[in-house]
């Protein structure tokens, strides 16, 4: 099992598309352990983005991300840092394949509308820097056995 921390993006927010992204990773079978809309501040999005926060595009970027509230989340299941990804699709949303997220919402390279961690100590950090230990409720489904043999 792997955690993924996943954000919908004010994109995402604004155009009224959470319910609709949510249920692709509950479709997929993933369990979505902790859940909060906030609002990003400039703070906060130079942690996120620490790695960005010289580059000329930042300003942008930070500008975008605190422009209107976000859903943070995380998702919960086997292989989930690359599954999620692979069911966003690629950054650029005209560059995504039909079928992803992306790829069937979005038609920009910066309002791509979700963000998820990119390996492990991505997904550790940025989970910590969203949610509390006492905000995550592991949970096992009822329909887990229906859905993947006991031994994956």
């Amino acid at each position: 099992m792997q955690r993924t921390l996943v954000l919908l993006k004010p994109d995402c927010v604004q155009r009224r598309l959470m319910g609709r992204i949510i249920a692709r990773f509950e479709d997929k079978g993933f369990n979505i352990i902790a859940m909060r809309m906030i609002q990003v501040t400039p703070e906060l999005a130079k942690q996120h983005y620490a790695e960005h926060v010289e580059k000329p595009f930042y300003p942008g970027l930070e500008a975008f991300i605190t422009g209107a509230p976000v859903v943070a989340m995380i998702v919960e299941g086997l292989n989930a840092i690359s599954v999620v990804r692979n069911m966003l699709g690629k950054t650029n949303g005209l560059e995504a394949d039909a079928g992803t997220i992306r790829g069937d919402f979005s038609s920009s390279r910066q309002m791509n509308l979700v963000h998820a961690s990119d390996g492990e100590e991505a997904a550790n950090r940025e989970i910590d820097l969203y949610f509390a230990a006492d905000q995550i409720c592991s949970y096992e489904p009822v329909a887990t056995p229906w859905m993947r043999a006991s031994d994956e």
